[in-house]
């Protein structure tokens, strides 16, 4: 360990100190550590502080510059910052002090921790600044009396903070945490079940191999798709023959609105008398004019053309009614 870090503070080692926001009233202040001073100081650290306030800065051992300290004595020095932090009044100026420069000093495991998701689409600045959120909120909970490294105890809070901020940014749709955890559970599972039966699994070993049931499988799979969208004018990779998705999506079909009115007049057109329908048969369905159905049938035209209007005004009020 360098030894300066074991050295108490003296009044010519406010150089390397870092100075903390002015106002430790706001949250967001306080979360932000502050900029350095000028390494030229020669002053007394704490001679921004009158009274007791500047004796809660007394004996604290020099901290270098950030980028020079290394993790064995960022290590040591934060649990010095940590004693003090302890015996200091949350709000004061001096916590603030403190508390900044644990953040400081403890950069290197965001950065750590953030490097494992240096695949993600996110920016590494963006990944960088969450996993402060969760170091800061490592310090805040920390206990020293527990006798727990703080490092050991502020990765999972770092980690889980960042794998937040995936699961709430990176979904093209929003759903439910729930499925979104079980979609992580079947990826898994679906790995580990691939490789044992070497085959794809079905829904219901998924479902028996992690409990649920089929129905929460196929949910969890449908959920699935909402993770990422895909443009309609993109072109499938393995095809390049093939046209836009845009080109392949269903079209509205009009023809469907008469399916109803179909359906409804079967019943009526089953009740018209044989000619009658025979002469519905020959007009709609053969597409015969009214001549050549007054020769099948051996009527006049004339004849024709009043039964086939009697027969539409019967099925059009019959329609009327059921409405």
């Amino acid at each position: 360990m360098s030894p300066r870090l074991d050295e108490a503070r003296t009044h010519n080692a406010s150089s390397a100190c870092p100075q903390g926001p002015t106002n430790s009233d706001s949250p967001a202040a306080s979360a932000v550590p502050g900029p350095r001073a000028s390494t030229t100081s020669t002053t007394d650290p704490t001679s921004d502080f009158s009274g007791a306030a500047g004796e809660g800065l007394e004996g604290l051992p020099e901290i270098p510059p950030y980028a020079e300290v290394g993790a064995l004595d960022a290590r040591a020095l934060s649990k010095t910052l940590f004693e003090r932090l302890e015996s200091l009044e949350e709000g004061t100026h001096e916590y603030s002090y403190v508390r900044n420069t644990l953040v400081e000093l403890n950069l290197a495991l965001v950065k750590f921790a953030a490097s494992r998701f240096r695949s993600r689409s996110e920016p590494m600045e963006d990944i960088v600044q969450v996993g402060t959120i969760g170091l800061i909120k490592a310090i805040d909970r920390f206990e020293l009396s527990r006798g727990v490294e703080f490092p050991t105890f502020a990765m999972p809070t770092i980690v889980g903070e960042i794998k937040r901020f995936f699961r709430d940014t990176s979904w093209s749709v929003r759903v439910p945490r729930r499925l979104q955890e079980l979609r992580l559970d079947l990826a898994k599972a679906g790995d580990e079940l691939s490789q044992r039966l070497d085959r794809a699994p079905t829904v219901a070993e998924l479902a028996e191999r992690l409990g649920i049931t089929p129905d929460e499988v196929v949910e969890g799979m449908s959920a699935s798709n909402a993770y990422t969208a895909s443009s309609l004018d993109a072109k499938p990779e393995e095809d390049d023959n093939e046209g836009a998705l845009a080109d392949r999506i269903g079209y509205e079909d009009h023809g469907l609105e008469g399916i109803e009115y179909v359906e409804s007049l079967k019943p009526l057109i089953a009740a018209l008398p044989s000619r009658d329908r025979m002469i519905l048969s020959l007009r709609f369905v053969s597409n015969m004019t009214q001549s050549e159905i007054g020769e099948e049938l051996n009527i006049s035209q004339m004849h024709v053309s009043r039964l086939l209007s009697r027969t539409l005004t019967k099925l059009r009020k019959g329609l009327t009614l059921e409405e």
